[in-house]
């Protein structure tokens, strides 16, 4: 059964346009507190990055849930992997997170998380759906839910950062810098590295509710990799908005990126025996990943994009380590979904290890040229399914004679069409890139 609301990472658009309206929130948080409800006494834990309009739907929440007679614990600004850990260890039946992730300040969204600290099941989701639609009613008062605030959030998500590291760790000698994209984890992040006895310098921890994302963090690296070169430090630190991704900057000012980083982690659990089985990775997994893997006989298979089903992928495996590309890792031997500074730290460990800096330990890996173009669209018609296109794809896929792919999808959060094309010639990769997205462009029109 389709659903109506909740997209690949819950629901999520432009601030102001239905469904990311406070009467929304509210008629949400009611859904919401409602179908938890039915599971026995509710509690629901709340929190939310950095940008201007979470307060906004943080009160809307937290009236719509209540009026289903729900208990909400209010977390403050906190990065969405704490917030699933929370949950847990709060033992509520679910906690929700006011964030559009790695977007900019004008978009806003909803992710749930499970009383287990993972993804909601299909079913409670689709229930949330069916109730959105029915009248919304209030509980009698006696039964109204009651607010409170934790205030020890802070604290206990980072001793938990803390606790997925060796007992004795330590990072001394070790000089980073750390982007928070003025986001969610612009006070626990660099808690985290200090008390593990590394220098640290910080970079975007001056939210303002309008600067998430902007012109740093994950998805904007320039003033990182400047920050190290300057600094002469040994690497840097991005995280997204509410910090489940996570990407790196060698010593030379180089990017390291999501592939290059699960790889790190994958190889240092094999060494110590602790990998098991072997790595998730998604479609648009760098081929060089995959070889690199087979070369230490792990296996490696695709997921469709998007967490939910790389975590997916690991549960129905029994698998513990994988990702994505944008820097979205997932260690499932220390928690239960994507957690940036968690995997940070992972790859902090696998250096100390080896006893190399991030230059040295990345080129186990060569990347095959990918050449990545997005190109929006207006909504309609998929263009992906318009029959020029897929005539096009198959030609060009048959052209690379299989030593390299097509992929075209649909984004789950914006707008946009992914032309992905992968190869070992690089100026034939673009070529044919450029040559598929002009395509995808002029059948939009």
């Amino acid at each position: 059964m389709s659903k109506k609301y909740f997209g690949t990472d819950g629901i999520r658009g432009r601030v102001g346009t239905y469904p990311i309206t406070p009467d929304f929130m509210l008629k949400l948080g009611w859904a919401a507190g409602m179908a938890f409800r039915k599971m026995g006494a509710c509690k629901v834990l709340v929190g939310k990055d950095t940008r201007i309009s979470g307060y906004m739907f943080e009160s809307a929440l937290e009236a719509g849930l209540t009026s289903a007679g729900a208990d909400v614990m209010l977390l403050g600004p906190m990065p969405t992997p704490a917030i699933a850990y929370l949950t847990r260890t709060f033992q509520a039946q679910a906690g929700i997170v006011i964030s559009a992730s790695h977007n900019p300040h004008d978009d806003n969204g909803i992710k749930f998380f499970s009383g287990q600290g993972t993804k909601l099941p299909d079913e409670i989701e689709l229930m949330i759906e069916e109730l959105l639609d029915a009248p919304m009613t209030v509980v009698e008062s006696s039964k109204i839910g009651k607010v409170s605030r934790i205030n020890d959030a802070s604290g206990r998500y980072i001793e938990f950062c803390k606790g997925s590291v060796p007992t004795g760790t330590s990072f001394s000698g070790l000089k980073i810098v750390v982007d928070c994209a003025h986001g969610a984890t612009y006070k626990v992040a660099p808690s985290v590295f200090r008390e593990l006895g590394a220098e640290v310098v910080v970079l975007s921890a001056q939210p303002n509710g309008l600067n998430i994302n902007h012109n740093c963090g994950s998805t904007h690296t320039e003033a990182l990799q400047a920050a190290v070169l300057a600094e002469q430090a040994d690497l840097g630190i991005a995280f997204d908005g509410d910090g489940d991704r996570v990407l790196m900057v060698d010593h030379t000012g180089t990017v390291v990126d999501g592939d290059e980083l699960l790889f790190i982690i994958a190889r240092d659990l094999r060494a110590r025996g602790k990998l098991q089985g072997g790595v998730v990775g998604t479609l648009m997994s760098n081929l060089g990943l995959e070889l690199a893997l087979a070369d230490l006989d792990i296996p490696f298979v695709r997921a469709n994009v998007g967490d939910r089903y790389v975590i997916s992928e690991l549960l129905e495996r029994n698998w513990v380590i994988g990702g994505e590309n944008s820097g979205h890792i997932v260690c499932f031997d220390h928690t239960t979904t994507g957690d940036a500074i968690i995997a940070a730290l992972q790859v902090l460990m696998a250096l100390k290890a080896r006893n190399e800096g991030l230059a040295q330990s990345r080129q186990a890996l060569r990347k095959c040229p990918q050449v990545l173009i997005n190109v929006r669209f207006g909504g309609g018609a998929n263009p992906i399914e318009h029959a020029t296109v897929q005539q096009a794809s198959e030609r060009v896929t048959q052209a690379m004679a299989g030593r390299g792919r097509v992929l075209l999808r649909k984004s789950g959060t914006e707008p946009l069409v992914r032309v992905m094309v992968e190869g070992e010639d690089e100026a034939q990769v673009r070529g044919y890139a450029e040559e598929l997205a002009k395509l995808v462009t002029e059948v939009s029109a």
